[in-house]
């Protein structure tokens, strides 16, 4: 019997090791936000007995065997908690500048890299490398490199320039745009501002962020292609999305939506939070504003408004908050500047959750099925926020609107039973899945891995815009049309010239006749 295990276990490590796969993450971007998001698969990549090395900010402080760290940290300062809580024209426009000036600087940053710049000395066997698909390109110049094939991925939204590459529609009238409110449903006004802004982020984007990826990329290897040809040549996208969540969208059949494969189970709370929670005797409000955002920074009339709220509900509330001032009483609400938010929504005692409406806290918080009050501030938030109404997940409630009557209204809506049960069916039907978002993301990227050379994406990737717009099958119409009324009128003019030339004629001879008579 004895002998039967060895020979099982060994059957056992060597299909795992013809299987196991070698793979290159490619994380530039400094955003902890994001990261946490990412590792979450990379870990589930390693468990499964591939080989993974990471290109990232966040090196791993135990790292099993088969995860290899090229550290960047250090090199950059992590965004968190660096954001001011405030929402206007001005934010949006300076979202475009950091994603322009941070995704130069990532580039530079990684190709500085002395791990960097030895790996690619190295120049491993890769079978396949995960790229974030975010505010840089520079990953896809590596990855051109080491000839390995591609999968895109993200922890959001697609952004603005993401619609082309992969041969997505883009229509301001019914799809949501990044950073903007409206959500499927715009008004007029909506429609020409996201008009405006989506070609302000392209812009950027093509002739700022790209080209100086490209420019940067050239300082190291001569022979990089177009960097929007080689994002047009990734095989699979894994999109942080969920059309329960985010509507029904077109996407081709190498755009694999795997939203909220990142949240874990809950686990009990622990010490005076546990006591807090479980004394409650009408259950608890989460409030967070993310990891990026700095809720310490509200101006004092919407904090106010907040506190006013939190004083008239009957709740007790638990706040992410970044400074050391106490705002209320301990017994009405719990303050820290880090609190388990995997283990506070998932407490059957959170009834609700005051959300800036980031991707990750969004699904969290639909695992869970935990309604919302969205309050976006900047990124995807506002798209997000739409999705959060539309869905049935929340209600959203603009920083403009932010008072303590509409806040308190906000918060007798998603308390109400019947919206807490509706909450329920939406979260029943998130997790209604033919395969977890997580074995969906790791197929996907084996399937990469044992088709190389297959390309997936559609043929609206490569139709040129004349034809995707059917410019020319509207001026060959044009033309007929123009031609047909040219014809038309000189058929016109002759028959009218001969009825002329006829009546003449006519009028000539009856003439001549009233003359002999005469």
């Amino acid at each position: 019997m004895k002998h039967v295990e060895i020979v099982f276990a060994s059957i056992v490590l060597l299909v795992q090791n013809v299987s196991s796969l070698n793979i290159l993450a490619i994380f530039p971007y400094q955003g902890k936000s994001h990261f946490f998001v990412h590792r979450v698969y990379i870990q589930e990549l390693v468990n499964r007995g591939h080989n993974v090395t990471v290109i990232s900010h966040f090196p791993e402080k135990n790292p099993p065997h088969n995860y290899n760290d090229v550290s960047l940290a250090g090199s950059i300062k992590i965004l968190e908690d660096d954001m001011p809580f405030q929402k206007s024209y001005l934010t949006v426009i300076g979202a475009g500048i950091f994603l322009t000036t941070s995704g130069k600087q990532n580039c530079e940053v990684m190709l500085a890299n002395k791990n960097v710049q030895n790996l690619m000395k190295q120049k491993p066997k890769f079978d396949v490398a995960i790229v974030e698909q975010f505010n840089s390109d520079c990953g896809l110049g590596i990855a051109y490199k080491l000839g390995a094939p591609v999968v895109g991925i993200t922890s959001h939204i697609l952004m603005p320039w993401s619609y082309n590459r992969f041969g997505i529609p883009y229509h301001p009238a019914y799809v949501s745009f990044h950073f903007l409110e409206g959500g499927t449903k715009p008004t007029l006004y909506q429609r020409v501002e996201r008009t405006i802004f989506d070609f302000y982020f392209k812009t950027l984007f093509y002739f700022v962020s790209q080209r100086s990826n490209q420019q940067e990329l050239a300082k190291y290897f001569d022979d990089i292609p177009p960097l929007e040809e080689l994002a047009r040549d990734i095989k699979v996208l894994l999109l942080y999305h969920n059309f329960v969540l985010t509507g029904s969208k077109l996407f081709p059949a190498n755009v694999i939506e795997v939203g909220g494969y990142h949240v874990s189970e809950s686990k009990p709370l622990t010490d005076k939070l546990r006591k807090f929670v479980e004394e409650a005797e009408h259950g608890v409000v989460y409030i967070s504003f993310g990891s990026v955002i700095k809720s310490s920074t509200m101006p004092d009339d919407k904090l106010q408004a907040i506190l006013g709220a939190i004083s008239e509900m009957p709740q007790r509330f638990i706040w992410k908050w970044e400074s050391k001032l106490k705002l209320l009483d301990e017994n009405k609400l719990y303050l820290a500047e880090w609190l388990p938010q995997v283990d506070i929504l998932g407490h059957p005692k959170t009834l609700g959750f005051l959300s800036h409406a980031g991707m990750g806290g969004t699904t969290e918080a639909i695992h869970f099925g935990v309604p919302i009050v969205a309050m976006p501030v900047v990124g995807d938030q506002p798209s997000n926020a739409a999705a959060i109404e539309e869905s049935g997940l929340g209600v959203q409630l603009q920083i403009s609107d932010l008072t303590k009557e509409n806040l308190v209204k906000a918060f007798r809506t998603i308390l109400d039973p019947r919206f807490r049960e509706n909450v329920k069916r939406v979260s029943k039907a998130w997790h209604d899945r033919p395969m977890s978002p997580l074995d969906t993301a790791v197929y996907w990227t084996e399937f990469v891995a044992r088709h190389p050379n297959a390309t997936y994406r559609t043929a609206a990737v490569s139709v040129p815009l004349y034809q995707y717009w059917c410019l020319d099958i509207i001026s060959v119409f044009s033309t007929t049309l123009i031609i047909a009324y040219y014809l038309i009128s000189l058929i016109k003019r002759l028959v009218c010239k001969k009825n002329n030339k006829k009546l003449k004629q006519t009028s000539t001879k009856e003439n001549k006749r009233r003359s002999k008579r005469d």
